[in-house]
């Protein structure tokens, strides 16, 4: 490998699932973000977390797993849009400079081509789905085209983001049974007050990145009360859910199901450093976890 080539190409690529592929598909793995999953994870938990809180229905195993499919192809063909309209901006950043499209290691046409093939795999998953899950579902289109230009625009592209990545809840539920209801959309809105949060953390990492090219964030937006208003967004998505049980299962013994979820967001809230990268990178990160505490709590409440 030449001196030039070992410059641009990201350790990522050398080791692990993308470094097990032929060298000509690494790039367009490391646009898909293949080697970080998390993205997809949060992608499907509210997918799944409206399943069981709808109560499953006959075939919910299926339903969440034909989700989590369509989780995995969304979300990496949102990556690949959101480094198209970016590739020049992320030359810029440290941390995104070694992007496939911003080190020209992926030419342009190719990036649109895997987009496609992304979504036609995306639209395998729709045709599995209830007619009212699906046309829900390509309500969120718009929101995701959308979204690269929102840092551009407004300080919080955060809330735009929740928008998107908690739409699945308003998915899941219509794909069991068959119409809206109002758990849903409290279930929803929890849902965007989560992704805020987390997002905000995720954004502490790069404050000193997005302030020299000029990018906006609600980390940015809340400086030193980035903390604080992490504890907001969560304790109001808390709040929402607990308006989401409470209209499957009006008791108390519903709300209690919620508790882990609480205290891990707590965990989260109090142990934050809002100026070191890496613990926000971590406690980011645990929302994977985060996720799984809400889909039990969904479940338990919902099939009992």
């Amino acid at each position: 490998m030449s001196s030039l080539e070992t410059d641009i190409v990201p350790d990522s690529e050398r080791r692990g699932l993308i470094g097990a592929l032929p060298r000509a598909l690494r790039p367009y793995a490391s646009l898909m973000r293949l080697d970080r999953p998390i993205g997809a994870w949060l992608l499907f938990w509210p997918c799944a977390w409206s399943v069981a809180l709808a109560g499953m229905g006959s075939d919910g195993v299926a339903l969440i797993l034909w989700l989590g499919l369509g989780a995995f192809a969304m979300r990496s063909a949102g990556c690949v849009y959101n480094d198209i309209v970016d590739k020049d901006l992320d030359a810029q950043v440290e941390r995104t400079r070694l992007r496939p499209l911003a080190s020209k290691r992926v030419s342009l046409k190719g990036a649109w081509a895997l987009l496609v093939g992304l979504s036609l795999v995306g639209l395998v998953v729709l045709l599995q789905l209830d007619i009212t899950a699906a046309l829900v579902a390509l309500g969120s289109l718009a929101l995701v085209a959308a979204y690269p230009f929102m840092k551009r625009i407004t300080w919080w592209p955060q809330a735009w983001l929740g928008l998107v990545f908690s739409w699945g809840a308003l998915v899941g539920w219509p794909a069991v049974r068959g119409e809206m209801d109002p758990a849903a959309l409290w279930l929803w809105a929890g849902a965007i007050f989560w992704v805020i949060g987390y997002d905000t953390i995720y954004a502490i990492q790069d404050k000193e990145d997005d302030a020299l090219v000029g990018v906006k964030s609600s980390a940015r937006a809340l400086g030193r009360h980035a903390r604080r208003g992490v504890g907001v967004f969560y304790l109001v998505a808390l709040a929402l859910w607990a308006l989401a049980i409470w209209q499957v299962r009006p008791d108390g013994l519903g709300l209690v199901a919620l508790l882990p979820m609480a205290l891990h967001l707590l965990w989260q809230v109090t142990a934050l450093s809002s100026d070191d990268g890496a613990d926000a990178l971590a406690k980011f990160r645990s929302n994977r976890f985060a996720g799984l505490l809400m889909f039990l709590a969904c479940l338990a409440v919902g099939t009992t």
